[in-house]
């Protein structure tokens, strides 16, 4: 079976958010004082959500990222980890964290079945750090880093949110560390997903700007055979070390997109920026129907949400609506 929606793109890859909580305040994520949860009774038991990752890879799901909030947060984490990697068919899995709490569990989750991670740093200043997220927890996710690393999680990459007048000018002393600890650094335009609704065009610092920064002092050079990769990747001085930058904003990559995504309340989402969500929560927990007949109507769901995925999100579109829920609340 595969997910095919009206434009031909195949759906191969879920991004699944395991809370909406999170243990940092970055500034362009959410407020410092942010407390807006989601219902911890509405939140998908490690049950529930091992079950809609199975069909989704029924399907033709092949690969599946945990996310956030921030997935660690989750005391069932490895569990979670473990009854995906059981699966017939098991997708490759990997998953995006902040780090702060990845020293504790990076073994235990490499032994469940991890295989690869991202971690969130956008600057290597400590001071910076606690300005920028609220938190003195710098020195934590850089223990993180190396215990997934001790743990085998390779490669690790490391997303880079950077902002102008807060971080916009470490792209270079940020590359420079990740070529020597030999770390894949992808750089992400801010998009406007904000909690706090403080994102501005004005103050977007877009891909060619950090490709100029880059390009300043190494030779960048296109990695061929992007395919559906959100990143595109260049080769660092000729290579084999390369950068990603993905420009969600201002270099679209909708034609190839291949995501979907499940919120941490149980709705499936076709675009980060949609508007639109397919319950399969009151589908799980519906006491009336046979498991036969949720699995049957989970799949028409996934079905539902891809066949009426747009061509684009239209963040440059002068009739844009920014999505009801924060990037916290959906998953990235």
């Amino acid at each position: 079976m595969s997910l095919i929606d009206s434009f031909g793109r195949i759906h191969r890859d879920l991004r699944v958010s395991l809370t909406d909580r999170c243990s940092l305040r970055c500034t362009y994520c959410m407020p410092h004082n942010f407390d807006k949860w989601l219902p911890s009774e509405t939140l998908l038991t490690a049950k529930e959500i091992i079950k809609v990752v199975e069909i989704a890879v029924s399907q033709g799901v092949d690969e599946v990222r945990l996310t956030g909030g921030e997935p660690l947060l989750r005391p069932d984490i490895v569990e979670i980890v473990r009854g995906i990697s059981a699966l017939e068919n098991a997708p490759e899995l990997s998953m995006t964290t902040n780090g702060v709490a990845l020293a504790k569990v990076a073994k235990e989750l490499a032994q469940a079945g991890l295989r690869r991670i991202n971690i969130s740093l956008d600057t290597l200043d400590w001071e910076r750090f606690k300005r920028l997220t609220f938190r003195d927890r710098y020195d934590d996710v850089i223990e993180g880093i190396a215990a997934a690393r001790e743990a085998g999680l390779d490669p690790i990459k490391i997303n880079t949110v950077l902002m102008r007048d807060v971080n916009g000018d470490e792209a270079l002393p940020l590359l420079k560390w990740a070529l020597s600890e030999n770390l894949n650094l992808r750089f992400i335009e801010q998009m406007p997903l904000d909690a706090g609704d403080a994102w501005t065009r004005a103050n977007l610092i877009t891909a060619e700007e950090i490709f100029s920064q880059l390009n300043s002092e190494f030779e960048l050079t296109p990695v061929e055979n992007r395919g559906s990769s959100p990143a595109e990747e260049f080769y660092i001085n000729g290579g084999p070390a390369t950068v990603g930058i993905i420009a969600s904003v201002t270099r679209s990559f909708c034609s190839n997109c291949d995501r979907l995504r499940l919120t941490s309340d149980g709705q499936i989402r076709n675009c980060l920026f949609s508007n639109e969500e397919t319950d399969v929560r009151s589908i799980l927990r519906n006491g009336r129907l046979a498991e036969s007949e949720k699995r049957e109507d989970i799949i028409k769901a996934l079905g539902l949400s891809v066949k009426s995925k747009l061509p684009g999100h239209g963040i440059n579109n002068p009739d844009f609506v920014k999505p009801v829920r924060p990037m916290s609340a959906i998953g990235g």
